[in-house]
């Protein structure tokens, strides 16, 4: 077996429905799918029962009441037969060439280590799609997420990411003790064993993210507070990308509070924000997109940098970080 797919689940059915269709449409062979469910009352199985059925063997599912998500995905690792693990998340599409790309690249750059994009599907929401703009973008993110080049080593994401199984055997998987971050966590524990990491532009995946904007902030709040957790353990992990966040977040309510005796300091957030919305204008062809796109892009600011400086805050006068 060459790929080992792995999707933690825990409920959503119509979501987990979707994933396995878009699995069924690939035109690899050689892989299997193992999902670790974490749903209550194990509800989740029986609605996909007949995706599992008509799969002949290559998907399969672990059942553990209320599974963590680093629980879930070191469970099917040590289920899993193939060479390399790929792990994924169930609000993601995969299209039909994502391992065809994967294993293009690395007949070429047998990397240990390895992602690809998130992007936004044509039938996603217009919420989903501004979403995914404001996380991918070169303007937002400086495109370490979704681009082609990165700002540092690249750290594969848990939404795509795959690993070699043995070196994924030899750092003991994801730490179960992180809520949150143990993605990237494992990526650096990778990277200082040794093993090489490389981007695949033509892995991309479509990743739903979510469904408003009151998850999302709690989410990117998530991501902001564990750079803190992860900078400690990780030492000089916390860079000037990962700040960028705060600080625009206090340039931003300086320039509101700036407005009516100093316009010309607040022309200068109101001029970023104008390129925000051409530049997505430019990228989506949509202008509900764009404009959408400009509250997404404020939220993610916002609730990351509020994340990161209340979780740096609780450490200092703490001496531990928050629970996430």
């Amino acid at each position: 077996m060459k790929y080992s797919l792995i999707a933690p689940t825990f409920g959503r059915p119509e979501e987990v429905t979707e994933f396995l269709e878009s699995l069924s449409k690939l035109d690899y062979s050689d892989f299997e799918l193992i999902l670790s469910d974490g749903t209550p009352g194990d509800t989740l199985r029986p609605q996909i029962k007949p995706w599992i059925d008509r799969s002949e063997g290559r998907f399969r599912i672990l059942y553990e009441e209320f599974l963590p998500v680093s629980d879930a995905r070191n469970l099917a690792a040590k289920a899993a037969n193939g060479e390399y693990l790929i792990f994924l998340d169930s609000d993601c599409l995969i299209p039909p060439d994502y391992l065809r790309a994967v294993d293009a690249f690395l007949a070429q750059d047998p990397a240990d280590l390895f992602g690809g994009p998130d992007a936004a599907d044509e039938d996603f929401t217009l919420l989903q799609k501004s979403i995914s703009y404001s996380m991918t973008s070169l303007l937002t993110t400086g495109g370490i997420r979704g681009g082609k080049k990165s700002t540092t080593s690249y750290q594969p994401r848990g939404f795509n990411m795959g690993i070699r199984k043995s070196a994924f055997d030899s750092v003991k998987g994801y730490d179960e003790k992180l809520k949150c971050g143990e993605d990237v966590d494992l990526s650096l524990r990778l990277q200082a064993a040794g093993f090489r990491s490389a981007f695949i532009p033509g892995a991309e995946v479509y990743h739903k993210r979510r469904t408003n904007l009151k998850a999302f902030f709690r989410q990117v709040y998530r991501f902001g507070a564990a750079r803190i957790d992860l900078s400690k353990k990780h030492p000089g992990q916390l860079k000037l990308t990962h700040l960028f966040p705060l600080l625009f977040s206090l340039f931003a309510l300086i320039s509101l509070i700036s407005l009516a005796f100093a316009p010309l300091y607040s022309s200068l957030f109101f001029g970023y924000l104008g390129l925000v919305l051409l530049h997505s204008l430019w990228s989506t062809g949509d202008i509900r997109v764009a404009l959408l796109a400009l509250v997404t892009s404020l939220t993610m600011f916002f609730g990351y940098g509020w994340g990161l400086l209340r979780n740096a805050l609780h450490h200092l006068f703490h001496g531990r970080g928050m629970d996430l």
